[in-house]
């Protein structure tokens, strides 16, 4: 009995040797995710009968004398010898992944084969396979929630199989007085091993599907870290510059022969091999990549023929096209390239699918930022750019005015309005300006508010002396002062004061204008920044567009501060970096 146990071990290597083959297939992974089809059990049951036949090959003859043969069973045995088969480890697994067909499949080809072999226990051996299968699969249901069981369940359902086995060689051949002994000989043995060969298949089925689940989360990962790291490549205005950068990206990160970026209809960048002829502006002629434009799908090209390519010497035989969809149009399609079409793995279709979803997506969300920020600062610079149509008219009606009594003082006047529209005009080309012209804007408005409540205002304004290479949001003093002509001292007759007060420290800027009259109402002072007021004059929206303005560009830290004094009045105050620090800066001309 330990030769024999031993000898079926032996066995069970080659085997198991056969088994990993099988789950390196790729018909072996629809079986284990339960994909089934008519087509597929065919051909699975068929796949494990084979494998059955194997096992029974591979197993052993017992003589009547208790000699064991380990020659392999190819041919018909002896009426008086018995073959000691291991094919129920293949129709179990069949049974255990596949259900009761594909079991009750591949024990009736293993049945009929063992059937025959002949010899003792030939119509024994021939049932059980079946019989094992068709159990072995009513069993796996009560396991459905388990792509596969355990080694540990595993290892106890394949007891019974062996066990049945004995059971009909003691039923079916009663006449043979030999037959408890061979039983009882193989017997042990034959439940080891069998269950112990099921235990190690289902654990080694498990371990390649932690391998395949690694490495999808792992092609998963790299594609989110390549997405990410392509975010500032595509932010980019250039399509000739985000393609660049992208190929560079791909090519550096993925094992691939050579990574190439067209648009709709030619290439924009080529890395890898093939560079001396894969060049810029080059026609796009490979059938693939024009049916994944048309298409909109993922086309892999398998052959060298498919990639057209006019370069006959060109070592790039296979490609997979991703297309790149924003709006639903293809703006960009990527190709990988291998050199040959058998080092296209799932792995890398998985790679090449999640790449162009993510960036596709990246792209949209880009698109989608870019057109709102576009109609917010459209929507800022037009609201920036409107005059006061009561300020003009009562301007316009000063001067005229002047030009009887003081025309000099009418001409400078004149000279101070037309500064101050053209400046409101220009807001809608620029970001920043520089902080001496905006000074320049709120000293031209501040003239002629003067001028206009002479004798009853005086404003004070307050700065640096040195202004060069400051840059602040345009109009963002202008506004603030107004508001204070308008609102804050709208009820005082006289001895009314505006300070504007402009302060360079510790590298920011701090703009404050602070007014003596009657302060804000105190149910609109927590919003007056935060929405544009309908019922007060000019909309109510100088403060909240200043307010925008700011933390549009700079940030939440920009906004507006404002209070009321407590002996009367009000103070709006903001503080901003010192602008020359940014990287970029639209300076108005």
């Amino acid at each position: 009995m330990e030769s024999l146990t031993i000898i079926l071990f032996e066995r069970l290597g080659l085997l198991l040797i056969i088994a990993f083959v099988m789950t390196r297939t790729p018909g072996f992974r629809s079986l284990v995710y339960r994909n089934y089809s008519v087509k597929m059990s065919l051909v699975h049951a068929f796949v494990f009968g084979l494998f059955g036949i194997a096992s029974t090959v591979t197993g052993i003859v017992s003589h009547e004398n208790g000699v064991i043969s380990h020659q392999l069973v190819i041919f018909p045995v002896e009426d008086h010898h018995l073959i000691v088969s291991m094919s129920l480890v293949a129709i179990v697994i069949a049974g255990l992944l596949g259900g009761p067909t594909l079991g009750f499949g591949a024990g009736v080809i293993t049945g009929i084969h063992l059937l025959f072999l002949g010899g003792v226990g030939a119509m024994a051996n021939a049932l059980v396979n079946p019989i094992s299968g068709l159990l072995a699969g009513l069993t796996a249901r009560f396991f459905s929630n388990e792509r596969v069981i355990s080694p540990l369940k595993a290892l106890f359902i394949g007891v019974f199989p062996p066990i049945l086995h004995m059971q009909l060689l003691l039923i079916m051949y009663t006449d043979r007085l030999d037959m408890i002994s061979l039983v009882n000989t193989i017997g042990l043995p034959l439940v080891l091993s069998n269950s112990t060969a099921i235990a190690i298949f289902t654990a080694m089925i498990g371990i390649v599907l932690r391998e395949q689940e690694n490495e999808a989360a792992l092609a998963s990962k790299q594609a989110l870290i390549i997405a990410k790291e392509a975010l500032p490549f595509l932010k980019k205005d250039s399509p000739i510059d985000v393609a660049n950068g992208l190929a560079k990206l791909l090519y550096s990160r993925l094992r691939l022969a050579a990574v190439s970026i067209t648009d709709q209809k030619e290439v924009l960048a080529h890395k890898g091999l093939g560079q001396e002829h894969h060049h810029f502006g080059d026609a796009i002629t490979a059938h693939p990549a024009q049916m994944s434009i048309k298409l909109k799908k993922i086309q892999v090209a398998h052959v060298k023929s498919e990639l057209m390519c006019t370069h006959k010497n060109c070592s790039l035989e296979a490609a997979i096209f991703i297309p790149i969809i924003e709006d639903d149009h293809v703006t960009y399609l990527i190709a990988f390239y291998f050199r040959k079409a058998e080092h296209i793995s799932p792995v890398e279709m998985g790679m090449a699918q999640g790449l162009g979803q993510f960036i596709s997506d990246q792209l949209n969300m880009l698109g989608a930022e870019k057109l709102k920020a576009h109609i917010r600062d459209a929507e800022l610079r037009n609201l920036q750019a409107q005059i006061n149509p009561h300020f003009l008219f009562n301007t316009l009606q000063l001067i005229a005015g002047l030009f009887r009594e003081n025309p000099l003082k009418a001409r400078l006047l004149t000279l101070q309005l037309a500064s101050y529209m053209r400046f409101n005009l220009r807001l809608v080309s620029k970001s920043l300006v520089e902080l001496e012209k905006e000074c320049e804007h709120a000293e031209a408005y501040t003239s002629i508010i003067q001028e206009r409540f002479k004798g009853r205002l005086q404003i004070n304004l307050i700065k640096p002396a040195d202004l060069s290479d400051i840059y602040i949001p345009p109009s963002s003093i202008q506004p603030l002062i107004e508001n204070s002509v308008q609102h804050g001292l709208k009820n005082v007759t006289d001895g009314a004061k505006i300070e504007i007060l402009i302060e360079k420290e510790n590298g920011r800027l701090t703009v404050l204008v602070r007014d003596n009259g009657s302060g804000f109402p105190k149910h609109i002072l927590p919003i007056v920044s935060l929405q544009p007021l309908a019922s007060h004059n000019n909309g109510g929206t100088g403060i909240y567009n200043v307010n925008q303005r700011l933390v549009h560009l700079l940030g939440d830290s920009a906004r507006l501060h404002i209070r009321n004094l407590s002996h009367g009045g009000s103070e709006v105050k903001f503080s901003i970096p010192i602008s020359n620090q940014f990287e970029e800066k639209q300076v108005m001309g």
